[in-house]
């Protein structure tokens, strides 16, 4: 029997196989179809199976990572949608918040609102803070506003009404009045996508569940067909931001939550790949076809947030907190208005992609400058099934940007490089320094098509010393959906002192949280004996706006004290001081619900063949270095134990890694390459 993982990039969708009995992995690439990505995901699924001789019925798993409601957004495809919102909230979704990030950037724009304020309409009803009802719902109000919204073309709707985190009544009533009046309207309520206090966010994030909701769900069924027909007979299961996975059902009720989904894979695979190579302080570095993403891994824990932006639009779900910037391997490059090298952040994308792979491109991007430069395959990649043209991206890159600024195309190519390498530098900083930690204590984490590529020049600029980089780290993403549980977040919001009366009963709230979690893995068919269920509280000191998350480390039932204790722990490690003598509010409870999945082992690593595999080739480095004749080994034949002087060229089906000349790069047991900068 096999498990598959699948991550849908921009540019390529990536498969890992793994082989329940031996261990094995198998990787593979196909170019992603960004029109209907379940096309790429049959494609790939059948194409994998087939050169690897395995019959459909024997793969027992399915989980896949994708950005197809992110994209959604970020593109503008949702559905017309509408809002039904207490009386004196229309216009909650657009006065937002008063924090502006770029005061002074008069090219950052705000978005709109995805709700029109014609599609934004209020009805009769209103709970007080405690959620005891003030008055009731309108329902033929209600029912009047569900007509104007279908006569005007609106296909989804969301309900959001005050306070009701603390009391669900109304949108449940206002849902039923809904299904009478309207069958098949998709309804997202505030209370089951985020039953929590703050109502700009919690309004923002239902409609953005709702806005997408409906195009998911036929994704989602597009995709189920597709794999039927392919021969599958196990439901896919769909990576979400927290770092778990869960059913095709629950992400078409709740699409919101998968957003970020891929990326959030690899941070998961990458703490796991870690601790069993002996790290627990981490920087992941993820590079693909049109972002990379950074995240920093302390004590062998990824870090968490709740406070995401999404185009623009706040999304407050618990997910692995990554920092995306728009460099890529199709970040194309530019000149500006004054003739300076801009890199980024727009992309070619799959489709028309870099020159170099004949798709059309006409623009020169990352990947073609790394071609041009000898560091990619010019000949072919994807272990030679991608043919690539070196003379089109030369000439591309000669005539937009050597020529009007006077160099050459090699350093016109080499410029192309040191500006992606600052661009994503910024990142590693943005998660690291500007949080107080040395990059010099942690290792860089390599992985995406690109990011074994620019790994060792972005350790250099930021100091870090070392770089690690995995098995076919293209597919990484892919292979961490292969080491993740299903699992579900849940949360309640309290607003209430710490004392004693209210610990009590908030253990009491943390015990309905787990039977309401134990009972959706029981609709998921998850065995008793392998649920599992995190409490944590975010709390913050009295006055205070923003909260801090600490784990229950013994449960629902551990002692206040001790809650206390890691609060205070845990705010001075956050902002660098705690105040013991202050007051404490409890602001939130939350459940993480985890379903154990049976996991492939790890196995030792095999060269495929006796003894390195090499090859030669010009590659160029820096100015003063110029070409250097470079060995360019394959990976698969090269032994644990083996020490490669730079310069060296790794290359492998699904990345290519760049040692530069005077550092050094072993291959360790589990087959990792360790580069010493």
């Amino acid at each position: 029997m096999v498990r598959i993982g699948i991550d849908v990039g921009g540019t390529f969708t990536d498969f890992v196989m793994a082989d329940t009995t031996t261990g094995a992995l198998s990787y593979f690439k196909v170019p992603s179809s960004p029109e209907d990505p379940s096309v790429a995901i049959a494609q790939g699924t059948r194409e994998m199976l087939e050169q690897h001789s395995v019959p459909p019925g024997e793969v027992e798993y399915f989980g896949h990572g994708t950005t197809v409601a992110t994209n959604m957004v970020i593109e503008r495809r949702g559905v017309r949608t509408g809002l039904v919102t207490t009386r004196g909230f229309r216009d909650v979704l657009a006065i937002g918040r008063q924090t502006r990030p770029s005061l002074y950037d008069h090219g950052v724009a705000k978005p709109a609102p995805l709700v029109w304020r014609r599609h934004r309409l209020e009805v009769g009803e209103r709970l007080d803070a405690t959620g005891a009802p003030l008055r009731g719902l309108d329902e033929s109000e209600l029912e009047q506003c569900v007509r104007e919204l279908l006569a005007d073309g609106v296909e989804s709707l969301a309900i959001s009404f005050l306070h009701s985190y603390r009391n669900p009544d109304h949108e449940e009533q206002a849902r039923r009045v809904v299904e009478r009046v309207a069958p098949g309207l998709h309804v997202s309520i505030s209370y089951e996508v985020l039953p929590e206090f703050r109502e700009f966010e919690r309004t923002s994030t239902t409609v953005l569940n709702a806005y997408v909701a409906p195009r998911m769900h036929h994704y989602l069924e597009r995709l189920r067909t597709r794999l039927k027909d392919v021969g599958l007979t196990v439901d896919p299961l769909t990576f979400h931001s927290n770092g778990g996975l869960m059913p095709l059902k629950t992400v078409a009720r709740l699409p919101v939550l998968s957003c970020l989904s891929g990326p959030a894979a690899g941070v998961i695979g990458s703490t796991v790949i870690g601790a069993a190579a002996d790290l627990t302080e981490i920087i992941t570095f993820d590079v693909g076809g049109t972002s990379t993403d950074v995240s920093l891994i302390t004590g062998g824990r990824p870090g968490f947030t709740s406070d995401r932006l999404v185009a623009g639009y706040p999304v407050k779900m618990p997910m692995i907190d990554i920092h995306v910037v728009g460099a890529g391997g199709g970040s194309i490059a530019r000149l500006d208005d004054v003739g300076a090298l801009k890199v980024g952040p727009d992309s070619a994308g799959a489709v028309p992609g870099p020159v170099a792979f004949g798709k059309g491109g006409t623009v020169p991007t990352l990947t073609d400058a790394n071609i041009v430069l000898g560091r990619l395959n010019p000949a072919t990649l994807l272990g030679g099934r991608m043919k690539v043209d070196r003379e089109r991206a030369a000439a591309v890159i000669d005539a937009l940007i050597a020529r009007p600024i006077g160099v050459s195309v090699e350093e016109a190519a080499h410029g192309i490089l040191r500006i992606a390498t600052a661009n994503m530098s910024r990142a590693i900083r943005t998660v690291s320094t500007e949080h107080g930690h040395d990059p010099a204590d942690f290792t860089l984490f390599a992985f995406g098509g690109a990011g074994p590529l620019h790994a060792a020049e972005v350790a250099q600029e930021c100091g870090i010393g070392g770089v690690l980089v995995p098995q076919e780290p293209g597919t990484m993403c892919a292979r961490g959906i292969l080491l993740a549980d299903v699992s579900r977040d849940f949360v309640r919001t309290q607003l209430a002192p710490l004392d004693d009366e209210n610990w009590r009963r908030i253990q009491g709230v943390l015990r309905d949280m787990c039977q309401e979690g134990d009972q959706w893995l029981e609709q998921e068919h998850v065995a008793q004996a392998q649920r599992r269920f995190h409490c944590l509280i975010d709390g913050r000191y009295r006055g205070q706006t923003h909260d801090i998350r600490v784990a229950l480390q013994a449960g629902a039932e551990e002692a206040q004290d001790a809650f206390t204790d890691g609060f205070h722990r845990a705010h001075k490690a956050q902002h660098g001081h705690a105040h013991p003598d202050r007051p404490i509010e409890i602001v939130n409870c939350r459940l993480q619900a985890v379903g154990l999945v049976v996991k492939a082992g790890a196995t030792a690593w095999q060269p495929t063949r006796p003894t390195p595999v090499w090859d030669e080739r010009d590659v160029y480095f820096d100015k003063d270095a110029g070409w250097m004749r470079t060995r360019v080994y394959d990976r698969a034949s090269l032994p644990s134990g083996l020490a490669l002087a730079g310069p060296v060229i790794i290359e492998e089906m699904s990345s290519t890694t760049v040692v530069l000349p005077g550092q050094t790069a072993t291959i360790d047991e589990a087959g990792n390459i360790r580069i010493r900068v």
